[in-house]
């Protein structure tokens, strides 16, 4: 069966992703883009309109299967009670990783897309990436301060927003082995990207730790 063939504006998608996610939005030149996408300025003006807008088709394609899941989950945990600390920080990390992290080569470049712009120098493209998380991640912020009654709402937004970091950190591969010299992997930095189940299952247990002891009224 023959593979579909991409088009002109799913082509600028993908390497908008790729690109943004390896040299950020200000790092990153329109040209650059239409070039390796085999595509010209007038064809982003024509499906965008814009770098900016560009960028926010990107994030919002990117962000649409990792909100719907994390949705999901929130919706079911609620459904039967009360979720508990470390049942809402799994409902959040584990999308943010297996379906990014798990679609083969481009799932990669998503992770990284993903964990680059959401931490980007600029506020206005920090602010592009929010409105597309942000609905769903503030429920997930008002559900776990009421998992955390003993913790002020201050403590407990502090945690989640240095667990938004952390997540970015994976997604990004900011943390991952880099090799060295003889091209051995870099064992001082033991990430393992390639096995998202094992890297959720630690980053859980870390941050259930952190929320349970690490937070002060």
């Amino acid at each position: 069966m023959e593979t579909p063939v991409e088009t002109t504006r799913e082509r600028l998608l993908n390497v908008a992703e790729q690109r943004f996610g390896e040299g950020g939005y200000e790092g990153t030149s329109l040209r650059a883009i239409t070039v390796a996408a085999a595509a010209n300025i007038a064809a982003v003006n024509y499906h965008f309109g814009s770098k900016e807008a560009l960028l926010r088709a990107a994030v919002a394609r990117a962000m649409a299967p990792v909100n719907t899941e994390r949705r999901r989950r929130l919706d079911q945990l609620e459904a039967g009670g009360a979720p508990t600390p470390e049942e809402l920080i799994r409902a959040f990390i584990e999308p943010g990783l297996e379906l990014v992290l798990r679609r083969g080569e481009r799932g990669a470049v998503v992770a990284r897309f993903i964990g680059r712009i959401a931490f980007d120098p600029s506020r206005r493209i920090r602010e592009l990436y929010a409105a597309e998380s942000d609905p769903i991640e503030s429920r997930y912020l008002a559900a776990l301060q009421r998992a955390l009654p003993q913790a002020s709402p201050d403590a407990v937004a502090f945690g989640y927003m240095n667990m938004l970091g952390l997540l970015a950190l994976h997604q990004s591969q900011a943390l991952s082995p880099t090799p060295g010299a003889a091209g051995v992997a870099n064992t001082a930095n033991p990430v393992n990207t390639e096995d998202p189940g094992k890297l959720a299952e630690n980053l859980v247990a870390f941050l259930v730790a952190a929320f349970d002891r690490g937070l002060r009224a």
